[in-house]
């Protein structure tokens, strides 16, 4: 069998021919501008469904159980007041992580033309996903729930039917500290409604019976800590992959390719929307400018010709290669 340079290939890589973009055709009907993002799968609605109900539950018994049969009007209402604003962040930022763009590339943009129009140089390859028929910027990945290639990808997450990316990752953070935060007042709480109950009669601490309020009061307990440990989790994971300008898919897969990292601080404001403000904290203000990738972001520099002196491939082999890079970055 023929052996052919490696850099050969490169040349034929260049080529739109080479992706085959006849098979890519755009949508015949685009979503227009200003559509909202949903995702139809049916786990993630259920898991959405899911959350909300057990945020609801835990605000039923807060409020029902243990602050409104209180004698202590103070205690109730400064812990009710903060416990409802901090359910309420939950629930907006739960909200806007599901329903915000992650960063969604362009469905069906292999063309042709969009290859040509990229006017690729030496040394500069574009990779095409194979199931959504998109060019893949860099550090992008395809989700095989969503159906689409998603910029800076970190994971797919039923909790907020979504995927958690360029776009939608401030608010996926404060959804965790939020719903952490609850999930520790809510203990609290718990703990000295139970001694206060111990120290009086248990019938005039709570509107309910006692077995109906010690079981209400042991299931909060027990979703409490439940989500406590796992958002805590989640939330110092994706602080940590800010920080480092690594998404959770490049870490697993210890994909350290040669490119320019973020620093930390101004990683944190490109994520939250600028330095830092009570805005950082907010579910309600988006990033300052969300932008798909330029021209330039589509194309991936590959090694120069003099780093792989020597370096010779078959076809065969050059193509086999080719297919496990594309699914390589393909998230089943």
């Amino acid at each position: 069998m023929m052996l052919i340079p490696a850099h050969h290939f490169r040349d034929i890589e260049r080529k739109p021919e080479y992706l085959q973009p006849e098979k890519c055709v755009p949508p015949p009907h685009p979503s227009p501008v200003g559509t909202m993002w949903f995702i139809r799968d049916g786990c993630g609605i259920a898991c959405a469904v899911v959350t909300w109900f057990l945020v609801l539950y835990a605000e039923f018994v807060v409020l029902f159980v243990m602050l409104i049969p209180s004698r202590d009007y103070v205690y109730s209402i400064i812990n009710g007041i903060m416990f409802n604003l901090l359910a309420f962040l939950a629930l907006a930022s739960h909200c806007r992580a599901m329903l915000t763009d992650p960063g969604a590339v362009p469905k069906g943009n292999a063309t042709k033309e969009f290859i040509e129009s990229l006017q690729l140089k030496p040394g500069q390859v574009v990779y095409k996903c194979p199931k959504c028929c998109s060019i893949k910027p860099d550090r992008a990945h395809h989700c095989s729930v969503c159906k689409r290639c998603i910029r800076k990808m970190d994971h797919h997450c039923p909790w907020v039917n979504n995927c958690v990316g360029e776009n939608n990752q401030k608010y996926f953070v404060l959804f965790t500290m939020y719903i952490a935060l609850i999930s520790l007042h809510a203990l609290i709480m718990v703990g000295f409604h139970f001694l206060h109950c111990f120290e009086e009669d248990w019938t005039k601490c709570s509107s309910f019976s006692p077995p109906t309020t010690v079981i209400l009061l042991i299931l909060l307990c027990f979703e409490g800590l439940l989500f406590l440990i796992f958002t805590s989790v989640m939330f110092g994971t994706q602080v940590h992959s800010i920080c480092t300008d690594e998404t959770g898919i490049e870490r697993l897969k210890r994909k350290h390719q040669p490119r320019e990292r973020t620093s930390s601080w101004k990683s944190v404001k490109e994520t939250f929307g600028g330095d830092f403000s009570l805005n950082w904290f907010n579910p309600f203000s988006g990033l300052r400018h969300p932008k798909p990738p330029s021209d330039s972001g589509w194309v991936r520099q590959v090694a120069s010709l003099s780093d792989t002196e020597n370096t010779e491939t078959t076809e065969e082999h050059s193509e086999q290669r080719k297919d496990e890079d594309s699914v390589e970055v393909i998230d089943e």
